[in-house]
């Protein structure tokens, strides 16, 4: 994964045409790029990612905006309930706590 300006990207390779493809994330638009060599897919993502805000602007519209960080997720208020006495009994805010977690399962996969 790269990053540039804010916003990510996944990318692949193709054994058999023995190149790089990429896209950025988390677009309503399909951006991508490609290259044959890491420096090649690099430049190629930030022109990529370039050419996308320039396109934008010219249209007048709004770019997507990379994440914010944030999002909203509804649950049963049961396990609402215990998720928060479980942070409390580790003196950390709900918040803080899930984010903790979920960061621990992103690095074990």
């Amino acid at each position: 994964m790269m990053n540039y300006k804010g916003y990510g990207s996944t990318i692949r390779f193709d054994d058999e045409a023995e190149i790089f493809h990429g896209e950025v994330s988390g677009l309503r638009d399909v951006v991508t790029f490609q290259g044959k060599t890491v420096d090649e897919l690099k430049t190629a993502f930030q022109e990529s990612i370039d050419d996308y805000l320039e396109y934008c602007e010219g249209r007048g519209e709004s770019p997507d905006k990379p994440f914010s960080g944030r999002f909203l997720l509804r649950i049963d208020p049961s396990l609402h309930r215990r998720l928060v006495e479980l942070s409390a009994d580790e003196g950390e805010s709900l918040n803080n706590w899930i984010a903790s977690r979920l960061g621990e399962l992103t690095r074990t996969t």
